[in-house]
């Protein structure tokens, strides 16, 4: 479909359907105003539109666009893991028997409600998923493999591997402030 520029007089509201079903095209204003708020969902509107260069009523439309477009999609708090006991974060990656979607639907279900599982996401390759799991400790983790990720329906193995550290941690996308 054509590209719909957000800009001055742009309400964010798509006809029907889905949001993301149109090309959106962001100008600077647009991009800068991403940028700031992945780096910091907090940032006042009056900074927000100081940092854009425009004022503070034409940003907030621009946020609220942005938003009901759905490319800023919420807003959350970063919080200590370690301050809250979670002192482990362990990657694994799962392969299963059956790769029916049926299957693969079943699973991300179960997934969901295992809060520990903080991240997952399906592959193409060797193993089917890779889960992102935070844990108080090993013998935390441990307890988690083999009561309930090993044991679960479908679940053909797991490949566990301990974050030593994390060295870069950053939320969202790069988003380019000059050009397209």
């Amino acid at each position: 479909g054509p590209c719909v520029p957000f800009g001055i007089g742009r309400t964010g509201r798509y006809p029907g359907g889905n949001p993301m079903a149109q090309k959106v095209k962001l100008d600077r204003v647009d991009r800068r105003i991403l940028a700031d708020l992945q780096a910091d969902g907090r940032m006042t509107n009056v900074e927000l539109a100081k940092r854009a260069g425009i004022s503070a009523p034409p940003c907030l439309r621009r946020v609220r666009a942005l938003e009901e477009a759905g490319l800023i999609r919420g807003y959350h708090a970063e919080v200590d893991a370690k301050a809250l006991g979670y002192q482990v974060t362990v990657f694994a990656q799962v392969g299963l028997s059956s790769q029916a979607e049926h299957d693969l639907e079943a699973f991300e279900r179960m997934v969901r409600s295992w809060p520990e599982v903080r991240e997952c996401h399906m592959l193409a390759g060797e193993a089917d998923f890779l889960l992102k799991i935070v844990a108080r400790d090993w013998e935390d983790y441990q307890r988690f493999l083999t009561t309930r990720l090993t044991p679960a329906a479908n679940v053909t193995h797991v490949k566990s591997a301990l974050s030593i550290r994390a060295s870069k941690n950053e939320p969202g996308v790069p988003i380019a402030l000059e050009g397209e």
